[in-house]
């Protein structure tokens, strides 16, 4: 009998790259950027780490997970950007007893025409907050699943396609908090970006308390981009140029996390159980993509990478009880692999 080959697949030529007429759209389609900074500045003081990545998530298509504890003004970044964005928004306050008909809808009878209608829910909107996301429990927060990863839901037998852009901003208390659910696995992976939330310094609390400790609402914002500018910002991503060896780069950190005594990180056996998926490979380009965009710039380097695959790859990552033993995360182990896998 014959014997049967398997044929690798061919890497395709890369297109010439036209650095500067890239630099020139990028330039073009990112002048909103500043704009939107500066509204978002108005009402959140300080907390430039979690803005940027929030921007990050609007301009790559990534959901973003902010994770805090309360006061942090997670809440108030995530709204105070979807204000600023000319788009549709939802809040969906997640609490114990909500259900997954309450954010994806469901088929209502209608006695006196003998006919099932659809009621759609809050889903279905360009920008969804879910706040304070573990407070629910695990099958509401798998409502998300199908909407996150494919931009649609099915209500009955009929699948409805959510609006373009459509974006997912969450937010959660530590999951040591009381009354609080952590995230199944599959849902946590559907996020890009899992953001941790610091306390502020002393001169931005004092500019806090300043600006806040008044009675009445909080300034208001306007809009300063549209759906449109979104859209064309995220189609540009995929114009800007990442070398080959950027590209391995990202695959040799994520490669690490799986078998890391091919990169010299033999400690890590016995502390990691679960290494990243291949989802972390393709949110770490988007996402260094996304990075290099909002610094204007129509290529994306090492630095970009390293920017962001702590809030790529923190999140993907399970830790075996003897790291929990040692008192060793996630965090902790991503930067051990960023320390030892060569920069090109």
């Amino acid at each position: 009998m014959p014997t049967t080959q398997l044929l690798q697949p061919e890497s395709a030529p890369r297109p010439a790259f036209d650095l500067a007429a890239v630099t020139e759209r990028v330039a073009v389609q990112s002048r909103f950027v500043r704009p939107l900074l500066e509204e978002i500045g108005r009402v959140v003081v300080g907390q430039q780490h979690m803005i940027e990545r929030l921007l990050v998530g609007l301009i790559s298509g990534g959901h973003v997970l902010l994770e805090g504890v309360p006061g942090l003004a997670k809440t108030l970044a995530v709204s105070t950007l979807a204000q600023s964005v000319r788009a549709q928004f939802q809040r969906i306050q997640f609490t114990p007893d909500l259900l997954p008909a309450d954010l994806i809808g469901t088929l209502i009878y209608h006695q006196a025409e003998a006919r099932f209608a659809v009621k759609k829910g809050p889903i279905f909107a360009n920008i969804i907050l879910a706040d304070e996301i573990n407070r629910a429990p695990a099958k509401v927060q798998s409502a998300l699943l199908e909407a996150m990863q494919e931009q649609q839901v099915t209500i009955g037998d009929t699948t409805y396609p959510l609006p373009e852009p459509f974006l997912v901003l969450a937010t959660q208390n530590p999951i040591d908090q009381e009354g609080t659910y952590p995230l199944p696995e599959a849902q946590v992976d559907r996020f890009m970006l899992k953001v941790t939330v610091g306390y502020p310094t002393r001169d931005e609390e004092m500019t806090i308390m300043q600006r806040m400790a008044k009675t009445g609402k909080a300034e208001a914002v306007s809009p300063v981009v549209g759906p449109e500018q979104i859209l064309a910002a995220r189609a540009e991503l995929n114009n800007l140029y990442v070398d080959e060896r950027v590209e391995g780069y990202i695959v040799d950190l994520v490669l690490a996390t799986r078998e890391p005594e091919r990169y010299g990180l033999r400690e890590l056996n016995g502390l990691l159980e679960f290494g990243a998926s291949p989802r972390a490979t393709i949110n770490l380009n988007l996402a260094a993509r996304a990075h290099a965009f909002l610094d204007g710039r129509a290529y994306v380097t090492p630095e970009d990478i390293r920017a962001l695959a702590l809030d790529v790859l923190r999140h993907r990552l399970t830790v075996t009880y003897e790291a929990e033993a040692e008192d060793v995360t996630s965090e902790d182990l991503v930067a051990r692999v960023l320390e030892k896998v060569e920069v090109p």
